[in-house]
């Protein structure tokens, strides 16, 4: 990549990119809002408000973290826990702890490798990656690079043939399962990239979405949100389209953005083998509850027949405690993966997951808990 494309993915006019923090300044970070705090410096005023922002207000952003909070943990004493696990498994695959580096686009937007550098971090902690539809990076060097599980988010857009060829692109490139996203019939108003006047830089592509006929835009053609990714969701979505999809693949399909658990339910009826509890970060309905708020009635409804995952506001190894404790499988981060790419590429990312690693299980111990079966509902009361 070029000095100047540099320049434009980290936003800084005629001064060099900033360099990759230190393994020794990294070693001196020990939470995930540092590391924003850091990205917040390095990158340009477009990309930051595109990783940061909401939709709305915001509320439901801030409200995806402060739900966690008000759980408290009533852990239990004299407990042996010299000997822990955090190990755990989803759709028969291994993983370290219970955590999976959520879809999140334009990897390369915060740093020049993107994410191939986000999938090494992923494969060395022994966690999967989900690799966003709209990533910078094709999903078959995606898959070339990992070491570990790959799932694809994936929106069922205007062009079905388009979505067909997509999937059977992700089996070929060997992916363990796919994310559908159903949360965005339209965009959510998006006030922060408005005024930052989004778009996708020149020098980058949505590299999953390139198309060689005369169909329609490559996907990365506009400013703002709306004119750049229209193409790739739908206002027409219906349960039917699950169905289809399921039909499509032999891979397990999760559906990504459900917070009712009547939704949760009927997403099981219709092929659905995992559930993500996720308000997609905040950024599509604000007003929308927490996703700590969603969980248990979801979790209550369906985890006894699939996974359950939950996404938003997760910034503590003691978050994914909480998760665990409601009855999810494993939790999704997003945000922090970003800042921790943008702050020193994939060892950045490394660090950040190793932060929330060792959180998890120093919790666990301060818990009671040696196993992440062990990790059960009666440790939570809300508090007041």
């Amino acid at each position: 990549m070029s000095t100047n494309a540099k320049v434009e993915v980290l936003g800084k006019s005629d001064n060099p990119a900033p360099a990759d923090l230190s393994t020794a300044a990294l070693s001196a970070l020990y939470r995930i809002d540092e590391f924003e705090e850091i990205a917040r410096s390095k990158l340009s005023e477009m990309a930051f408000a595109y990783y940061a922002g909401s939709a709305g207000d915001g509320r439901t952003l801030m409200r995806n973290r402060s739900a966690w909070e008000e759980l408290s943990i009533w852990y239990r004493v004299m407990v042996d826990v010299s000997s822990r696990s955090t190990a755990t498994t989803l759709f028969d695959k291994s993983m370290a702890f219970p955590l999976l580096s959520a879809p999140t686009a334009l990897h390369k937007m915060a740093h020049p490798d993107g994410e191939l550098a986000t999938v090494r971090a992923c494969g060395s902690a022994g966690i999967p990656m989900v690799v966003s539809s709209l990533s910078t990076t094709t999903i078959e060097e995606i898959c070339a690079a990992s070491t570990g599980p790959v799932y694809f988010q994936i929106y069922i857009g205007q062009d079905r043939g388009f979505v067909k060829e997509l999937v059977q692109r992700v089996e070929r490139a060997g992916c363990a399962g796919l994310q559908l996203t159903v949360d965005a019939p339209v965009w959510g108003l998006r006030e922060r990239e408005m005024k930052t006047g989004f778009r996708v830089p020149e020098h980058l592509t949505i590299a999953n979405l390139q198309r060689t006929d005369h169909l329609g835009p490559t996907g990365h053609v506009g400013v703002g949100i709306a004119e750049t990714l229209g193409w790739t969701i739908t206002p027409s979505l219906k349960w039917q389209d699950l169905e289809w999809m399921v039909a499509l693949t032999k891979l397990p399909v999760m559906l990504k953005g459900v917070c009712r658990a009547d939704d949760a339910v009927t997403a099981v009826r219709h092929g659905a083998r995992g559930i993500v509890v996720s308000n997609h970060g905040g950024r599509q309905l604000d007003g929308a509850p927490a996703t700590a708020e969603a969980l248990p009635r979801i979790t209550e409804a369906v985890a006894s027949r699939v996974p359950v995952i939950v996404d938003g506001g997760i910034r503590r190894g003691l978050d994914i405690l909480r998760a665990l404790a409601l009855g999810a499988t494993a939790v999704q981060v997003g945000r922090p993966i970003l800042w921790g790419l943008s702050v020193a590429g994939e060892a950045g990312v490394r660090r950040v997951l190793e932060i929330l690693s060792s959180d998890f299980d120093r919790s666990m111990a301060l818990a009671g808990c040696s196993t992440v079966a062990s990790i059960t509902r009666d440790l939570l009361h809300p508090r007041g």
